[in-house]
C-alpha cells in the first residue's frame, strides 16, 4: 500500500462537471501504509493513482484517520470540510508517474510550493499540455467559455467580476504562503514556485513553477521554469535566467550558492556557487570567453557551457573590445540583511 503523495482538498467544477482547478491545504508525502489502508476501507479508493470525490458526511471518519496517522493539519481541515458545499476530492498518488488529470497536477504544483518536494523533485511532464486557461477572478476560479455568463450575471446584481488573469496556472499565494517570505506582488509568483526561507521577491521579481530559490535569496528579475537558485544568490532587477520553456532546451539552469546575477544580466548554462554576471551582461551557453589569468592576461577562449557548475567566476564585458571575458571572482557577495528580513 506504499503510496508516493496524498492529499484531501476541494474542487471547482465547470458547467461540465469537469475539475479545473484543485486546493490542498495539507498535502503528504510519503504517507503511511496504515493511513492509506485507512482510506482505503472509507473511500472507493483500491489502487494505483486516482481521484476520488468524496461526501462531507464521509469526512469525520477521514479527520480521525488523519488524526491517529498524526498529520494534525490534514485532520483539522477534514474536520472542517464536514460542513461544505464544495466538491471534495481525495487524490492518492501510489506512485510519481505523469499526471493523468487536473487535480494530480495540483496536487503536484503544491507539493512543491509547499516546500515538500524541489523543483525536478516531482514528475511534472505533460502537465502544461494537461492544464487548459481558466478565468481567475475575485470570485474563484472559472471557465473561460461560461465567463460571459458570469459577467453578465454579476453585472445584473450590481457587482463587479473582477479578472485578475487568464492563465494555466493560478498564483501561489491563493493556495499557500510559505513561513518566512516577502512578495511585493503576489501574481508575479505561480503555483509550483519553490520560495525557500529567507526569499525576497521584489515587484519585477517573477517566479515560474517547477522553478524557485533554496533560502534566502533576493529576487528582482526572473526565475524561469526550471530553474533553481541556491542560497545566497541574488537576481538583479531586470535579470533574466533562461528556462526549459523558453530556449533552454533540456539543460537544466540553476545558480548556485553565494552568486549574483547583476541587473539586467542574463544566464543561460548552470552558474556555480559565489559567481558574478556583471549588469547588463547576457552569457548564454554558447558564449564565446575569453578566460585571463592573475595578471588579466588571455589564457584561452572557451565557451560558457565549459564552465558550468565552475566556482568562484567573475564574469564581464571588456568596454573596448566588447570581448566577454571571466576571471577569478575576489569579492563575495554579501546580502543586506536588514532588506532580507521576512519576520
Amino acid at each position: 500500500m506504499a503510496s508516493f503523495a496524498l492529499a484531501l482538498g476541494t474542487a471547482t467544477q465547470n458547467q461540465d462537471g469537469k475539475i479545473i482547478e484543485a486546493f490542498f491545504p495539507a498535502p503528504l508525502l510519503n504517507p503511511s501504509d496504515d493511513l492509506v489502508r485507512a482510506l482505503s476501507a472509507l473511500t472507493d479508493y483500491d489502487a494505483g493513482n486516482q481521484v476520488v470525490a468524496i461526501a462531507p458526511e464521509t469526512c469525520r471518519a477521514i479527520s480521525e484517520a488523519f488524526a491517529a496517522a498524526g498529520a494534525k493539519e490534514a485532520a483539522h481541515f477534514a474536520n472542517m470540510a464536514q460542513q461544505t458545499t464544495q466538491p471534495l476530492v481525495l487524490v492518492i498518488l501510489e506512485n510519481d508517474s505523469k499526471p493523468a488529470s487536473v487535480a494530480e497536477g495540483f496536487l503536484k504544483l503544491q507539493l512543491i510550493s509547499h516546500r515538500l518536494v524541489k523543483p525536478h523533485g516531482v514528475v511534472l511532464e505533460g502537465l502544461f499540455g494537461l492544464l487548459h486557461n481558466i478565468a481567475w477572478t475575485n470570485q474563484g476560479p472559472i471557465d473561460l467559455p461560461e465567463l460571459p455568463e458570469r459577467q453578465m450575471e454579476a453585472r445584473l446584481k450590481g457587482e463587479t467580476l473582477t479578472v485578475e488573469c487568464v492563465d494555466k496556472f493560478p498564483k501561489m499565494t491563493d493556495y499557500v504562503v510559505p513561513a518566512g517570505v516577502r512578495i511585493a506582488d503576489t501574481a508575479r509568483v505561480r503555483l509550483g514556485a519553490h520560495v525557500g526561507e529567507g526569499t525576497t521577491v521584489m515587484h519585477e521579481g517573477f517566479i515560474n513553477f517547477n522553478a524557485g530559490t533554496e533560502g534566502v535569496s533576493m529576487v528582482e528579475g526572473r526565475i524561469s521554469a526550471g530553474v533553481m537558485v541556491g542560497n545566497g544568490s541574488d537576481i538583479g532587477g531586470g535579470a533574466s535566467i533562461m528556462g526549459t520553456l523558453s530556449g533552454g532546451g533540456q539543460i537544466v539552469v540553476s545558480i548556485g550558492e553565494n552568486s549574483l546575477l547583476g541587473a539586467n544580466a542574463g544566464l543561460g548554462f548552470p552558474l556555480g556557487d559565489r559567481c558574478t554576471i556583471e549588469s547588463g551582461l547576457y552569457v548564454t551557453a554558447g558564449t564565446k570567453v575569453t578566460m585571463l589569468d592573475a595578471d588579466g592576461n588571455a589564457v584561452e577562449s572557451v565557451k560558457a557551457r565549459d564552465l558550468a557548475g565552475k566556482a568562484d567566476l567573475l564574469f564581464r564585458r571588456n568596454s573596448k573590445t566588447g570581448a566577454v571575458e571571466c576571471l577569478t571572482n575576489k569579492s563575495a557577495v554579501e546580502l543586506n540583511h536588514e532588506l532580507h528580513a521576512n519576520n
